[in-house]
């Protein structure tokens, strides 16, 4: 859930740009007034930057955060992102013109939906269009149980977990929602999974983006992103009421989802103490890893999810004092953070010294006036039996960080990162 790098991006712009290739090697020419011309950014989505590969889903997290925070959203906000949605159920990144049909053209994105189906279920009032969306992410289900960011490519394990987490948030249950093949979405995620057979034996219970050369290396996004839907918990988490210490990584053949979330939390703890508190990155152009905001935020949620707050307290720490740049006028990281820092039980007001709710609603339409009563969702999982405790919370996903590094990109790389 934060923002995502660029894997969407660079999916999309894979295919968009197949036809265009030649000339995109061609020589470098002057810029054309129409290249520097800035992007007309529509009335009611948040972030200045170009939307095209990521306007629906930074708007899902944007309203997301606000909702989690106790802020009630701006009216024609909520009305963008439901305008976004197709006939048919699915969403594109972003439709420019939204009263224009969806046809043979509009290239769907599998994760833009699923988190525009969680937006709107946990801000109510839109069940039709999210029973369609639900609906719409089922007909396109790989014969592997498993999604693609762009339907009718290969699964990946980002793609997959973004869609389980939709549809545990929706209602239904992932372990019965089963190919043509006869396959669950859980049997398409966990084969994704390192587990015994993995070298070194610490990359065991890590998740793989997708095979490379026929092997599954270990990718932190596609851990994380898969830790909330093993869990079977979406972007918005509410922060256990005990602390449990996080397992250690290493071989598992855990067949059950739950299990695997565990051990794949186990991989990201010890990840984060490796590093020192944060994640690290090779950028493209760069010969040597660099701290990785975004999939550190993803951690730290996925860690809460799991109930290791402790092991993510260093985390939290680094990103108050290193997230301000990589947040500042995006919408989906500073969306992101908020509900990493309610998943944490710590102030999103006095982040680091910023007030990470501020800046959220200054990247769009003015919120309409904050809700008298607490937010609405879950409470924390043991004292919402007696009536008290936090504020519900969440997860989760930039477009460009990744480019170059082909389509194979971790879910939070996908449009955190980068995302406006």
């Amino acid at each position: 859930m934060n923002i995502r790098r660029s894997a969407a991006a660079l999916a999309a712009s894979a295919v968009l740009c197949a036809g265009a290739a030649p000339a995109a090697f061609a020589a470098p020419s002057a810029p054309s007034p129409a290249a520097s011309t800035p992007p007309v950014i529509p009335s009611g989505l948040y972030g200045k930057k170009d939307p095209t590969y990521d306007g629906v889903w930074r708007q899902s997290v944007a309203l997301l955060a606000q909702h989690t925070v106790g802020v009630k959203p701006a009216k024609e906000a909520v009305a963008w992102l439901a305008g976004q949605q197709c006939a048919n159920g699915g969403f594109a990144s972003f439709r420019a013109d939204a009263a224009a049909a969806c046809d043979a053209t509009t290239m769907y994105d599998t994760n833009a939906t699923a988190m525009a189906v969680q937006s709107l279920k946990t801000l109510g009032g839109q069940d039709a269009a999210v029973k369609k969306g639900v609906d719409w992410l089922k007909s396109v289900q790989n014969e592997d149980g498993g999604w693609a960011f762009v339907p009718g490519s290969p699964s990946d394990a980002n793609s997959t977990a973004v869609v389980i987490s939709a549809l545990a948030v929706a209602g239904e249950k992932p372990a019965e929602v089963k190919s043509k093949a006869g396959k669950s979405a859980y049997e398409g995620l966990l084969a994704f999974q390192l587990g015994c057979t993995a070298q070194p034996p610490s990359d065991g219970g890590a998740f793989a983006y997708q095979p490379a050369d026929g092997k599954l290396l270990p990718n932190a996004d596609a851990t994380a992103a898969a830790v909330l839907a093993a869990l079977g918990k979406g972007a918005v988490v509410a922060p256990a009421a005990k602390d449990t210490p996080a397992g250690s990584s290493g071989c598992t053949a855990a067949a059950e989802p739950e299990a695997a979330g565990l051990v794949a939390a186990g991989y990201l703890a010890e990840a984060l103490r490796k590093g020192g508190g944060h994640l690290t990155a090779v950028t493209p152009g760069a010969d040597q890893p660099t701290p990785d905001v975004g999939n550190t935020v993803d951690a730290v949620i996925a860690l809460a999810a799991a109930g290791h707050r402790q092991s993510a307290v260093g985390a939290l720490e680094w990103l108050q004092g290193n997230s301000a740049e990589w947040a500042k006028g995006s919408p989906a990281a500073l969306g992101t953070l908020v509900l990493a820092a309610h998943a944490t039980r710590t102030d999103p007001k006095a982040f680091g010294g910023a007030d990470l709710v501020a800046a959220l609603n200054a990247t769009g339409p003015a919120p309409q006036a904050a809700a008298t009563a607490e937010p609405s969702g879950a409470k924390d999982e043991d004292e919402e039996k007696t009536g008290s405790g936090d504020q519900n919370l969440w997860w989760m996903i930039g477009v460009g960080a990744a480019a170059g590094m082909g389509i194979g990109i971790l879910l939070s790389g996908r449009r955190k990162k980068n995302q406006l």
